[in-house]
């Protein structure tokens, strides 16, 4: 079942709100420039912006953000940053005659229906606009990959997301079928050229510490209950443990992006 029909899960992320905001990594600054060089303004819609990690990061840029999010508590800590957000999935949300140069998605596009998200983000922008939904890509080291396979597939074998299976390539590999379900999207809403592929490539070291405290913040483990969250944080804890307390994560983030005709 694609990603955007898992509302629960969705909709799940302002269960901890705060460790999300903490946690989850900003974008590449080259990344957000290159999407912004290509943009005809700075008047940006940002959908599913969660606490707002990447509208700060766009409003530092220079940017005018409005965010549009579905789950409340999310919008809520958005708005106590100073980011403008308006609770609505982007599919049902009203522009009410609102126009923008650019609209982006920081890790939450593969919640959001794809055409029906491309075609509202061509309702909204300008001439030349652009849509440029974005991606954290990652590929966990092959010893820990491994490790942590086995910990999910013991501990939570009924989930509907592939934990802990990682590609045989690089950190992109394992979200082609995402970024290539964007590219179909924005393709069949029409009104786009042909979309682009934009990469960054960065590295990540995480101690053991740090990677359980954001472990929590995975769609797939928000709605676990704290006793099963709890065994899969100590027994993810003790694999780290046995590569010292440390790795490195390779990461690449990843925009699909295009210009409005």
């Amino acid at each position: 079942m694609p990603t955007h029909r898992y509302r629960q899960a969705a909709e799940s992320f302002g269960v901890d709100a705060a460790r999300y905001d903490r946690t989850r990594p900003p974008y590449p600054a080259e990344l957000l420039r290159r999407i912004l060089d290509a943009s005809p303004g700075r008047a940006v819609l940002n959908a599913g912006c969660g606490t707002g990690i990447e509208a700060r990061q766009l409003r530092d840029l220079g940017c005018t953000v409005l965010g549009v999010e579905p789950d409340p508590r999310m919008a809520a800590f958005a708005r106590s940053t100073g980011i403008a957000a308006e609770v609505a999935t982007l599919e049902d949300w009203d522009p009410a005659g609102r126009t923008f140069d650019l609209v982006v998605a920081g890790t939450a596009w593969h919640w959001i229906d794809p055409v029906a998200g491309a075609a509202k983000a061509a309702a909204v922008l300008r001439p030349g606009g652009r849509l440029a939904p974005f991606w954290h890509t990652f590929k966990l080291p092959d010893e820990l990959a491994a490790g942590f396979g086995e910990v999910y597939r013991r501990l939570v074998p009924d989930s509907p997301f592939q934990l802990g299976r990682m590609p045989a390539g690089s950190a992109l590999d394992g979200y082609r079928p995402i970024l290539d379900r964007a590219a179909e999207g924005i393709r069949a809403a029409g009104g786009f050229g042909e979309p682009e592929l934009w990469h960054v490539d960065w590295d990540r070291e995480y101690t053991r510490e740090e990677y359980l405290d954001q472990l929590p913040t995975s769609g797939a483990l928000t709605r676990v209950a704290p006793a099963q969250l709890a065994e899969i944080l100590d027994a993810v804890g003790e694999r780290i443990d046995q590569l010292g307390g440390t790795f490195v994560m390779s990461y690449t983030s990843a925009a699909v992006t295009a210009s409005r005709r």
